[in-house]
């Protein structure tokens, strides 16, 4: 009787199993030239699990390289993000972190509820942020991939393949060397706790391993997308399927001495093309058309004066605060550039407004810039003010314009030549401050 219950346990529990056995694909690629070395399956869609969050952070990336939003804005974290099941950092719904930390324990700890917040942080659901993944997906090349979510649990039609995710990888690698770091750290705080590695065991036993992301759920199996560099040579490995974590990467180690193997010492790097800014409210191929009267000023228009006492109090201090910060935003701007610095008390005298009705297009002066966006028109205006300073150079005689979007306030300069937008940027990303061009529309 125990042998027969034994034998019913092993059926109902035990063989389900072996049933649910995750398939096996896998892809090995030098990643200087991005030649294939060997390929099984490679094509196959599946469940990627969280190698998913590698576009969650290309994107991430990508966001606040264009000024969408910076590492330090503070995130504020929804239900549906803190309610997401484990692996996660332990977020709370309605607490404040920095999006720093949501990067991090998405790329060390592989929290679900980080990738989560990432999404709704820069597209403000996460049915909106797969769209975006999978627009970024497209340009990358990557045509086998569909994203449904954030993070990677198993989901109907969340679906990729091992060329893909390879792809993925290195686009990581040579698109934001910057923060590549990331996925070889042991370990990493995350704003509320110290958090380890999900794939910690690789980077200590294989050596040249610096990354990049593990992943697993039942219908995925065990999953990682490996870099390993050694002297000249850098290799990508693939893996899905795996069956235990010991198992898997013992097969990325197989498949990365494979790669070392064929891989030729010497190879002209040949780094992949970055797809064009597909976020941030301004589609790629799109342009921006300024359209009406533009109007230039270095601060913004005063509400009319009542003949109420309280209201031309009230009308007064605001005054004095837009002047206050004004002012000390030409003191930073002089600051950095090195020019002589204004005593902060001594008066501004404000220059005569120009009215424009048009922008003229003689001379091919349609084009423009964008150096970030903001959630008001004040702090928009402010950073105008702010970048004009700082290079008078190449924007004097701009238009400065602030342009309302649906996910904020553009600050834009317009009235420039091609070749005059392409040199302010490239002169504004040098200083570190964020910018793109605007083509005529």
């Amino acid at each position: 009787m125990g042998l027969f219950v034994l034998t019913l346990l092993w059926i109902s529990i035990g063989a389900p199993v072996v049933s649910f056995a995750a398939p096996y694909a896998a892809m090995v690629i030098d990643s200087r030239s991005g030649e294939v070395l060997h390929s099984r399956n490679a094509d196959t869609r599946l469940h990627p699990a969280s190698l998913t969050k590698m576009m969650t952070l290309y994107i991430a990336f990508e966001a606040v390289k264009n000024g969408e939003i910076s590492l330090d804005t503070k995130v504020r974290i929804s239900k549906n993000a803190a309610a997401e099941p484990p692996s996660k950092l332990g977020l709370r719904s309605g607490q404040r972190i920095k999006f720093r930390f949501l990067i991090r324990a998405a790329a060390v700890k592989s929290a679900n509820d980080a990738a989560t917040a990432i999404g709704e942080a820069l597209e403000g659901s996460e049915a909106a942020f797969a769209r975006r993944m999978n627009r970024t997906a497209k340009a990358l090349g990557m045509s086998n991939t569909t994203f449904k979510n954030a993070h990677g649990l198993t989901e109907s039609g969340h679906l990729s393949t091992a060329r893909d995710m390879t792809t993925l990888g290195r686009h990581l690698l040579y698109d934001y060397p910057d923060y590549y770091n990331l996925f070889s750290r042991r370990s990493t705080h995350a704003g509320i706790k110290e958090v380890a590695n999900t794939n910690r065991r690789l980077l200590n036993a294989y050596r040249g391993a610096d990354g990049i992301k593990t992943g697993y759920t039942r219908a995925a199996g065990f999953n990682l997308v490996a870099s390993a560099e050694r002297g000249n040579e850098r290799i990508i490995a693939t893996v899905f399927g795996g069956r235990s974590t010991a198992s898997r990467n013992a097969k990325v180690a197989e498949l990365l001495d494979l790669g070392f193997k064929r891989a030729p010492s010497n190879v002209a790097l040949r780094k992949p093309n970055t797809p064009s800014y597909k976020g941030g409210g301004v589609p790629a191929g799109k342009t921006v058309r300024v359209a009406t009267a533009v109007k230039k000023s270095l601060r913004p228009k005063l509400r009319p004066v009542t003949n109420e006492p309280e209201n031309q109090a009230v009308v007064i201090a605001a005054a004095k605060i837009i002047e206050h910060d004004i002012q000390s935003a030409l003191l930073q701007a002089q600051e950095e550039t090195g020019q002589a610095v204004v005593s902060a008390e001594a008066p501004v005298q404000p220059p005569q407004p120009r009215v424009v009705t048009r922008i003229s297009t003689s001379g091919g002066r349609h084009w423009g810039i964008n150096v970030g966006r903001f959630n008001s028109r004040y702090a928009a205006e402010k950073k105008l003010l702010k970048t004009a300073l700082a290079e008078m150079s190449t924007l004097d005689g701009t238009l400065r314009k602030v342009t309302k979007s649906k996910r904020g306030f553009e600050a834009n300069f317009m009235g420039m030549s091609e070749e005059s937008a392409d040199l302010a940027c490239r002169r504004l990303q040098a200083r570190q401050i964020t910018c793109y061009t605007i083509g005529p529309g």
